[in-house]
């Protein structure tokens, strides 16, 4: 019985890990955008913009300015 069980147990894993890695593949190939680009950003994500990356310590600020498009 342990060793149908472990069986059981191991698939389980398997399936539930390939799964885990198939998903981005999934929403990277769906035809329908992620984000709704005719509605305006919700109010977290307008917020969480410019913070994304403040907690970067390997690279450091960048010095070079962008021009507007």
């Amino acid at each position: 019985m342990t060793r149908a069980r472990n069986i059981i147990v191991a698939t389980g894993l398997v399936a539930f890990a390939g799964a885990g890695l198939a998903y981005p593949f999934y929403m990277a190939s769906s035809k329908q955008p992620v984000i709704d680009p005719s509605r305006p950003l919700p109010p977290q994500a307008t917020f969480r913009g410019p913070y994304i990356n403040t907690g970067s310590q390997d690279i450091g600020p960048d010095h070079q300015s962008y021009p507007k498009k």
